[in-house]
């Protein structure tokens, strides 16, 4: 068994419990959403490497088999953290103050690197997003510690 701190593994039974079915695991298709709620942040490149499908019914993961996928994802370097995207989110911060362009943070959602689709980047911002001032501005930091599931950068 891969070496996991058992409140980690506690985690990752719960995430089984919630995306899968006993004794059965989870569909291979929810790799990705599974590494994510563990706040782990693999690229869908990294997540079909390790086994993840684009269609469902494909294959099943079991938690045995979960387990040396997650040390390995929490293992990779080019994952990207909270100071990382703030420190890109800064480039469109033209007023150094913070905030953001809605509208262009958006734009970066859609079509740079591993580009969102429509109703992801909808969603996000529903769960993530403080609304937009009259100037379309919105503060980026509380929107990544959402993001991110850092409550100590929410100020």
């Amino acid at each position: 068994m891969a070496e996991v701190p058992k409140r980690e593994v506690e985690n990752i039974e719960f995430v089984f419990e919630v995306m899968g079915s006993p004794g059965e695991g989870i569909d291979a298709v929810d790799l990705g959403d599974a590494l994510r709620s563990l706040n782990l942040n693999p690229t869908l490149a990294f997540i079909e490497k390790l086994g993840g499908t684009k269609r469902r019914h494909e294959k099943k993961i079991k938690l045995e088999e979960f387990l040396p996928i997650y040390a390995q994802v929490k293992k990779e370097k080019e994952q990207g953290c909270y100071e990382d995207f703030i420190e890109c989110l800064k480039l469109y911060d033209k007023q150094e103050d913070g905030t953001m362009l809605l509208a262009e943070l958006q734009h970066a959602l859609l079509s740079l690197g591993e580009n969102l689709e429509d109703e992801q980047v909808e969603e996000l911002f529903a769960d993530c997003m403080d609304p937009e001032d009259d100037d379309g501005m919105i503060p980026y930091s509380p929107f990544l510690a959402r993001m991110c599931d850092r409550p100590d950068q929410l100020k």
